[in-house]
């Protein structure tokens, strides 16, 4: 299959074939999801900590008598209610990490990519290189590519110019066709590859099935 590819200025200046496995996959929403979630819980950390009424310092002496006070009844100052008491339900460390195999990721990933394709949220260039890492460069090709209003992912090989420049975008973001993730696909609008990213991504995925 074949897909357009852009120059700097938006216009359309040639075809690629791409490979059919990589962007042409069938949509698959519920794999999208699977894989999505589970890649969130593994960027969490679970290391919370909050101490329960047992674990609190203090004792279980009532604070005061049980009657004629005017107060509420208390049998103890290590309750919820209290400053520096105990919390209910707390927070202990876990791991939230999922499982899932490399089958799922891959199949997820060209899923992803390829509803990208075809949703028309995703944009080949022919090369992302730029002259010096000015933001200011960055966001006239977002202007002239008319994303200045969508996040974007930016997809190239290791370049720091590039990534200099896009820091300062809060809308943009970049990564290299290596790294690129479902999460990343998901979580951004569009997608802007250069034709070295796309070559990237087929060599790690060309066996996709």
């Amino acid at each position: 299959m074949k897909v357009s590819v852009i120059d700097k200025t938006g216009k359309a200046i040639e075809e690629l074939e791409v490979s059919k496995a990589v962007f042409g996959a069938e949509r698959n929403e519920i794999l999208i999801h699977e894989v999505a979630v589970a890649l969130n819980n593994n960027q969490r950390q679970g290391t919370k900590s909050t101490l329960t009424m047992s674990e609190v310092r203090g004792h279980k002496k009532k604070p005061y008598r049980q009657k004629g006070t005017g107060n509420a009844r208390q049998g103890t100052t290590k309750g919820p209610q209290f400053t520096g008491g105990g919390v209910v339900f707390a927070m202990k460390p876990r791991d939230f990490s999922t499982k899932i195999n490399q089958k799922k990721k891959t199949g997820a990933f060209v899923s992803a990519l390829s509803g990208k394709l075809a949703d028309k949220e995703l944009l080949v260039i022919k090369d992302l290189k730029l002259k010096e890492g000015k933001t200011k460069l960055v966001a006239n090709l977002l202007e002239k590519l008319k994303l200045t209003d969508k996040s974007v992912m930016f997809v190239n090989p290791y370049n720091e110019e590039f990534i200099r420049a896009v820091q300062n975008i809060p809308t943009a973001k970049v990564t290299t066709g290596e790294q690129l993730s479902v999460l990343d696909i998901v979580n951004n609008r569009m997608l802007v590859l250069s034709v070295d990213a796309v070559k990237a991504i087929e060599k790690q995925y060309g066996g996709a099935k």
